[in-house]
């Protein structure tokens, strides 16, 4: 007990010198101030479309860069049922259909982040139909959503219906943000800003399509520019949406067409439709919307059925199809179609929503990857003299869409080339997508980049720590100092051990 008690006598100032060294060292060691990561921010983005919802949630590092957060997608839910243009009627019905997602929201952002998270929904072309065909019920379904959306413990910034100008030019910086062509990470671990040219942008929804690009040109109709700021940098750029040209609504303007000039017998025969594909609808299946009140039949007789037979024409397709565009009025120096100014195309475009679709669906089916003008016309060839039964061998999972694959297709033909104006050199700069990368392209990124640029940043905590090099001498100087000290303790064991042995 006693030769313990020596020991640890002998070891307690062993150990305080050891302490002395190291405060010294650690005080005589230079410290510097280090940057904590940044922590992140949340964003939540409902694109109410019109035929369903779909939910985003956003993050970016509170830091921000030139003043627009580096936004990723965190996130996302697809609401479930119609969009919510479609509870026209169901009064609430709108409201819950978003609580299954905006629960998925709360579990996924952090509970400290959640009175700073800014909520917004966007209503697109389905609305915009509502708000003219029935503003009053509109009205409803948004106060309805905006007070649902409130109940949640995020900070809510409003639930409007977009303008057409706004959708396309959100989905233009999208586009333009997923490339990388406003700022790159750079190797040395900075955000730089690449100097490459921006991307135009088309997309095809249920109700519209718009084309975003920028232009070197004069845009002749102001309804047509939009200016942004982005990363530091202003951008100006032509933007145009066309209500009713939207997948659904094109088909229902195409039908419209048919009943018009076939009258509203009992059967209409649709060139676009499979040979072998015959259905039976009302007429307010077809004159049901904004789109195509003005060719409604008199008398009318919204319950009448009419049998429609497919007939897997190319031609008699593209014919009709033509007649739901306006090529003859123009006021100003160009157009596209329907009296719209429009300049020139120029540089690269991605097209994606449904015209990725339709370009996917022509692989599939026909072999054929459309890169061209003539390709996109033997394609459609291809498409419309296929049956039914061919396209359901090759697609089964498509069968509820397959009858308008054909009017689809040459719509899409007419738009880009006829309506747009692009021709075998401009044609091969459109890349078909539906993602870039991991986040999906359309109007929701684009509108949370330019919202949290509004949002104010965050200042970035720092902390005293040792650089990298003084961490390296404290490391070896307590290495040698805890060596110098285990020698000393063995070498008194060693000699109280000796002067033990010499005694016996």
């Amino acid at each position: 007990m006693a030769n313990q008690q020596q020991q640890c006598r002998l070891l307690v100032p062993l150990a305080v010198l050891l302490l002395g060294v190291v405060g010294i060292l650690l005080l005589a060691i230079n410290s510097e101030d280090i940057e904590e990561p940044p922590q992140y921010m949340y964003g939540i983005v409902l694109d109410a479309g019109s035929s369903h919802t779909a939910m985003f949630i956003y993050k970016w590092p509170a830091n921000k860069q030139n003043g627009t957060g580096i936004v990723s997608q965190h996130s996302e839910c697809d609401v479930d049922g119609g969009g919510i243009s479609s509870y026209a009627g169901q009064k609430g019905g709108a409201a819950r259909s978003l609580e299954k997602c905006m629960d998925h929201a709360i579990q996924k952002i952090p509970k400290v982040r959640h009175h700073q998270t800014p909520i917004y929904l966007g209503a697109t072309a389905g609305m915009r139909l509502l708000n003219i065909s029935q503003p009053k019920v509109s009205d409803e379904i948004l106060k309805e959503v905006g007070e649902k959306l409130k109940t949640y413990p995020f900070s809510f910034k409003g639930a409007t219906i977009l303008t057409g100008q706004e959708e396309g030019a959100y989905g233009w910086v999208t586009v333009n943000y997923l490339l990388e062509n406003f700022i790159k990470y750079g190797f040395v671990g900075h955000w730089l800003s690449p100097g490459k040219k921006t991307v135009g942008a088309l997309d095809f929804g249920g109700a519209s399509t718009q084309i975003t690009f920028e232009t070197k040109e004069k845009v002749e109709n102001v309804e047509n520019l939009m200016s942004l700021r982005l990363y530091g940098r202003d951008y100006h750029i032509y933007t145009q949406s066309f209500l009713c040209y939207g997948r659904d609504q094109m088909l229902r303007k195409l039908l419209a067409h048919l009943v018009e000039t076939q009258g509203s017998n009992d059967t209409i025969i649709h060139p676009c439709y499979p040979a072998d594909y015959n259905v039976s609808i009302t007429l307010d299946n077809v004159f049901d919307t904004p789109c195509t009140a003005d060719s409604k039949p008199s008398p009318y007789n919204a319950g009448k059925k009419l049998q429609i037979q497919g007939s897997g024409n190319y031609q008699h397709c593209l014919g009709n199809m033509s007649h739901i565009f306006s090529f003859q009025t123009c006021t100003y120096s160009k157009c596209s179609f329907n009296g719209v100014f429009q300049p020139n195309v120029s540089g690269n475009f991605m097209a994606f929503a449904a015209f990725f679709y339709i370009h996917s669906f022509l692989k599939s089916t026909t072999g054929i990857t459309v890169t061209s003008p003539s390709l996109l016309e033997e394609a459609a060839i291809t498409v419309c003299n296929m049956s039914f039964h061919e396209m359901l061998q090759k697609v089964p999972e498509q069968q509820s869409r397959l009858q308008d694959y054909c009017a689809a297709t040459v719509f899409m033909k007419v738009l880009l080339l006829k309506g747009y104006g692009f021709d075998r050199l401009s044609f091969p700069q459109i890349s078909f997508q539906k993602k870039a990368g991991e986040t999906s392209v359309g109007w929701a990124l684009g509108y949370m980049l330019s919202l949290s640029s509004l949002l104010p940043a965050e200042s970035v905590s720092l902390r005293k720590a040792l650089s990298p090099g003084a961490w390296n001498t404290l490391i070896f100087l307590f290495s040698v100092a805890l060596f110098i000290a285990l020698v000393s303790v063995c070498m008194i064991m060693f000699r109280k051990k000796k002067g033990s042995d010499g005694m016996l």
